[in-house]
């Protein structure tokens, strides 16, 4: 199984630092209106970008329980309405899946990003009771070219109960502004940490395998 593979490779730290992804990843969550402590311009400068959404939503999973207590319901929803919107996680999905997302028909392909983002929140939402009310993603200087298509933006996530983590951002500019596609967890990418997962399950039962086995994982 997925799970078991995953669980047997990864060490205890690398656990640890994606739980901080995730947490970091709360920070992609655009508040709803009546919570919002500022607009979104997914135009901004880059840092400004990831830095405005970060603000508004960690206010968002410090006041909801149900989110900080690991109920899935209430943390697909709020993924489902505040992050997606600013991450293309097909784009991630399909850069995991390297070669192998040419070989899978349209709607393997939907049922691959589907089982993967079901997988990660699966995982990893018991990090999200690591969010108290010191928790703060700051960003570091830009070192990039911000009129590039394709930026990294980097920050630090710190919190009353451990040490502050780098995490970085790697970012694409679309029609609808920028958007967030992968993640690095002190020096660990997330679409390089699952590429060769994927690779192994899809040669050894196909698509159809990687994606009933990520439907069976983080559970």
């Amino acid at each position: 199984m997925f799970h078991a593979f995953f669980t047997h490779h990864a060490t205890h730290r690398l656990q640890s630092m994606l739980a901080a992804g995730v947490l970091a990843l709360s920070g992609l969550m655009a508040s709803s209106p009546a919570l919002a402590q500022g607009q979104v311009d997914t135009n901004a400068a880059p840092n400004d970008f990831v830095q405005e959404v970060a603000n508004n939503a960690l206010e968002v999973v410090k006041k909801n329980q149900a989110v900080q207590a690991g109920d899935l319901a209430s943390i697909n929803k709020v993924i489902d309405e505040y992050v997606l919107p600013y991450v293309n996680f097909e784009k991630t999905t399909r850069l995991a899946a390297g070669r192998h997302w040419r070989q899978a028909t349209p709607q393997q392909q939907q049922g691959l990003v589907q089982a993967f983002k079901g997988t990660l929140i699966r995982t990893y939402s018991g990090a999200l009771a690591q969010v108290d009310q010191k928790s703060a993603i700051n960003m570091l200087p830009f070192r990039g070219d911000a009129s590039a298509d394709d930026v990294v933006v980097r920050s630090t996530l710190t919190q009353s109960n451990g040490p502050a983590v780098g995490v970085d951002y790697r970012l694409e500019k679309t029609q609808q502004g920028w958007k967030i596609y992968d993640l690095n967890v002190e020096g660990i990418w997330l679409i390089q940490n699952y590429r060769n997962q994927f690779a192994q399950q899809i040669a050894q039962n196909g698509i159809d395998g990687l994606i009933a086995a990520l439907n069976r994982s983080g559970g």
